[in-house]
């Protein structure tokens, strides 16, 4: 069930699927999604809630998985990638493809007033706490605390919001 407020900013060029096992995917009031982005349920039951007044720029793709809930004022950069599931492999003599997916580790959570930069990959069992900042090029796994400044690869605590 796809439920898009009357006030959101959708681009005619963003591409939600429905889902065929019920997920709910919620774009709340004030939320601006941006062209060639992409809302796909896959791997798993989760909904995908966008708060109010959050923004999803360009070519961000959401994979509704284990759920993602995304909270007010929240900025995603253009290219970021959040995959709230994950793919078995333990067993090397059945395909991959076959080996379905790994059990949930919560989905995501991204709290009010985060920003996400540019080309940033967000995984099942990750926790962005209120107003923390996630640098450009980012991949985050697990919580990161409130009002905080993250960066790089592995991902670091550079400073404090202020």
């Amino acid at each position: 069930m796809i439920e898009i407020d009357p006030t959101a900013k959708v681009s005619p060029l963003v591409d939600i699927e429905d889902s065929v096992r019920g997920t709910r995917i919620v774009i709340g009031p004030g939320v601006v999604v941006d062209s060639f982005v992409k809302i796909k349920p896959a791997g798993g039951i989760g909904d995908v809630i966008l708060g109010e007044r959050s923004q999803v720029n360009s070519g961000t793709v959401i994979y509704t998985g284990n759920g993602v809930t995304i909270g007010k004022g929240v900025l995603i950069a253009a290219n970021c990638t959040l995959a709230p599931t994950n793919h078995q492999f333990d067993r090397a003599d059945v395909p991959i493809i076959e080996q379905r997916f790994k059990p949930s580790r919560g989905g995501i959570i991204i709290e009010d007033d985060v920003w996400i930069g540019a080309n940033t990959v967000i995984l099942d069992g990750a926790v962005i706490r209120k107003g923390a900042v996630v640098g450009a090029g980012s991949v985050v796994r697990n919580e990161l605390r409130a009002y905080t400044v993250y960066a790089g690869n592995p991902l670091r605590e550079i400073g404090r919001r202020r």
